[in-house]
């Protein structure tokens, strides 16, 4: 099974890079299977109906969230009604939506996701350990694939949530920081790892966001609303291929297409 994940979809650019080259990614690869954390992908602030279907319709199957999940209060129908839209299951009993799914693919592979949110610098919420212990033996009942994408600041505790499952699940991938890390590598129990997939959005930004903004509050401790950037788009994934017969990652690789370098293109 070849699975790609796309980092943090990050306002109109991010949607616009998926649109014009996932087609082509997923023909050239192969590609079974897409998850993408949405989160930031309706102008940078949680996710709507009408930004939920684009991205369906250019070829992502699962959208998986974060501590954005709920900035737009017209997010949470998706979240309640949409079987592959994702928000952190370590959010308290009775939140909106769910963090855990079986999803088969066109072919009939079938891959268990798990969505969970750290707490280092982040919101308390439950254990994200514990919720990935709730979800993945039940998971494991259906299918060998599990992926577990945790949504979190901190890498220590990403790293943390790798070996937690290894051996357990079949790729755990981290987002929220929005910078891509060059550490993809599949662990001695064969479960795929990588500590950060990056941003798929604008990086002529400060992590998606217009850096004049940004550095004006470095600068003089004195803000103004955030506004998302658009320039120089990038697409951030990891491609993993797996055994779907034992769950074991043969290969983990990183891609970046940048729109305006035409040798990165698929």
């Amino acid at each position: 099974m070849k699975l790609l994940f796309i980092g943090d979809i990050v306002g109109e650019a991010g949607r616009s890079i998926i649109v014009r080259f996932l087609p082509a990614l997923r023909k050239k690869h192969s590609i079974d299977v897409v998850v993408a954390n949405g989160e930031n992908m309706a102008g940078g602030f949680g996710i709507t109906e009408s930004t939920f279907r684009e991205m369906s319709q250019a070829g992502v199957d699962i959208l998986s969230g974060g501590n954005h999940t709920f900035d737009k209060r017209e997010g949470v129908p998706v979240l309640e009604d949409e079987p592959y839209a994702l928000r952190p299951a370590n959010y308290p009993p009775g939140t909106p939506g769910k963090g855990a799914i079986l999803y088969t693919s066109s072919s009939g592979l079938k891959v268990g996701v798990i969505n969970v949110m750290g707490r280092i610098f982040m919101d308390p919420l439950d254990c994200p350990f514990r919720a990935v212990d709730e979800h993945l033996p039940k998971l494991l009942e259906k299918t060998k694939v599990v992926m577990v994408d945790i949504h979190a600041e901190a890498t220590s505790e990403k790293v943390a949530m790798g070996w937690h499952c290894e051996g357990r699940a079949s790729f755990v991938v981290g987002t929220h920081t929005h910078v891509p890390t060059a550490d993809e590598r599949i662990l001695p129990g064969g479960t795929a790892y990588c500590t950060d997939a990056g941003m798929t959005g604008p990086y002529d930004s400060v992590i998606g966001i217009k850096k004049e903004i940004i550095l004006e509050r470095f600068l003089t401790k004195r803000g103004r609303k955030f506004e998302v950037a658009m320039g120089d788009p990038w697409l951030c994934a990891v491609l993993v291929d797996i055994d779907e017969s034992t769950g074991k990652a043969r290969s983990i690789e990183r891609i970046r297409i940048e729109a305006s370098r035409p040798e990165t293109h698929p």
